[in-house]
């Protein structure tokens, strides 16, 4: 298990929230806070260091107090853009995704991910949970920034298509709720009142 402070965590707000109109997904309210700001709480105890990744409202991202980092290419191109700008600006060995809609994240999301890592001897560990392939969510080796800076490159877009080309590890989650993105406002407000009872 990687030591916490030899680990990164980056949470990715970089997309372009075509499912809520435009707005930045991270920024929007949810019980009276910015999504993001769910997300901050749940990883800064996980993790030793902590970074946004965001491609624009940059100043509204900078109120947060954490490094922030850019995809090296425009127009967002997806969350493999922002898995190879996490790994790039990350300063330890391994680096820790996570989206910015995600803020019911597990409290031992990053050691269970992190067990699994070593016990299998893989690149990259990745969350599952109600029987579905949580790519974003994963915990990964920094050497590989190389690797997915040649598959951008290369055209690829697909998170989970590049982390196949590696030893991955799948980690079962039992709450498929804690990895549950909100993709549009009424999600978020369903999501909202739930957190208000």
């Amino acid at each position: 298990m990687p030591e916490r402070a030899a680990i990164t965590g980056v949470i990715l707000a970089g997309g372009a929230g075509r499912r809520v109109g435009g707005a930045d997904k991270g920024l929007l309210p949810l019980a009276g806070r910015p999504m993001v700001a769910w997300v901050i709480d749940a990883l800064r105890p996980q993790v030793g260091a902590l970074l946004l990744g965001v491609n624009r409202s940059r100043d509204a991202y900078d109120t947060f107090g954490l490094p922030l980092v850019g995809d090296a290419h425009d127009g967002f191109a997806g969350p493999l853009a922002g898995v190879h700008a996490a790994l790039a600006a990350a300063g330890t060995d391994f680096v820790l995704t996570a989206p910015c809609d995600t803020p019911r994240l597990p409290a031992d999301l990053v050691v269970r991910l992190g067990h699994a890592l070593d016990a299998g001897g893989a690149d990259i560990a990745v969350a599952v949970a109600g029987g579905r392939l949580h790519p974003v969510h994963a915990l990964m080796r920094r050497t590989l920034a190389g690797d997915a800076h040649a598959a951008l490159r290369d055209g690829a877009r697909r998170l989970d298509a590049w982390q196949a080309r590696h030893r991955v590890v799948q980690v079962p989650f039992d709450d498929a709720g804690a990895f549950t993105n909100i993709n549009t406002l009424a999600e978020r407000d369903a999501l909202a009142a739930g957190m208000a009872i």
